[in-house]
């Protein structure tokens, strides 16, 4: 191959279906480590770090070094960057990490994550005063939906966000995708700067493939995941180039990274 270009790749609904590692998944990450193609993980989980993430990675038996980064680790460093205080609205799992920033009584901002089942009319009610009292909004991700267990659709946190925005009339700051500062981080992290070209590997054309393209990048839509095949006829966004699976995807990389 002869052109290096960094490669940020999703995580649910491509690398790992449900709880388990796609069946070709461990082949196209030792592909991009037998290349020494520089790549990052760069998942909108609300659930996991990023030490999490390759924590499952090693468990399933990919035993090199992995660069990931999820919503939480964005968001924190946000909240240390920005010195804000915040009542925090995630997953139990990862809710523990924001120990030294929590204020419940009365906070700079409502971190918003996701909460699967545990959404009710109580909690969006609680922040809703919270953000009418004063907090800002702060999203670790707005999908609109996803695959919890890799088959089924379920209401994902962007559309509680847009819930509570429509209600208090307040726009909110976005940590995950779509959002340009989360791609140029994993860029920066990868040792490139802001504009240069590279690959983003996704299965949501809104979060993954557009946001890419916007910053010069090229989208390789995969059809694991969220987005059925073929695309709707209407759609407007169309990827630079699509697969039904990973394994087709170095297919891909070979022939784009060899011209």
């Amino acid at each position: 191959m002869k052109k290096t270009l960094p490669i940020l790749i999703d995580m649910d609904g491509l690398i790992r279906l449900g709880s388990l590692l796609a069946k070709d998944a461990a082949q196209l990450l030792n592909f991009l480590n037998d290349e020494k193609l520089p790549f990052f993980i760069l998942t909108n989980s609300t659930r996991e770090s990023g030490n999490d993430i390759k924590n499952y990675l090693s468990r399933c038996g990919i035993n090199f070094p992995v660069n990931a980064i999820t919503t939480v680790d964005a968001t924190i460093e946000y909240l240390k960057e920005k010195k804000l205080t915040a009542s925090v609205y995630c997953d139990k799992n990862v809710h523990s990490r924001f120990k030294n920033y929590i204020n419940d009584d009365n906070p700079d901002a409502v971190v918003i994550g996701d909460l699967g089942t545990e959404w009710t009319y109580e909690i969006l009610n609680r922040i809703f005063n919270q953000v009418h009292n004063g907090a800002e909004i702060i999203a670790m991700q707005k999908n609109k939906f996803w695959k919890p267990d890799g088959i089924k659709l379920a209401l994902d946190a962007g559309a509680f966000i847009a819930a509570v925005e429509f209600a208090t009339g307040k726009t909110s700051t976005l940590i995950g995708k779509p959002s340009p500062v989360y791609f140029n981080t994993a860029l920066k992290m990868l040792g490139f700067n802001t504009g240069s070209p590279f690959l983003m590997i996704g299965d949501d054309i809104e979060n993954d493939i557009n946001p890419a393209q916007k910053l010069g990048g090229k989208g390789i839509m995969v059809y694991t995941g969220k987005t059925r095949f073929p695309l709707a006829p209407d759609t407007k966004i169309q990827p630079d180039y699509a697969s039904q699976n990973l394994t087709e995807v170095i297919d891909l990389l070979k022939d784009i990274l060899s011209n």
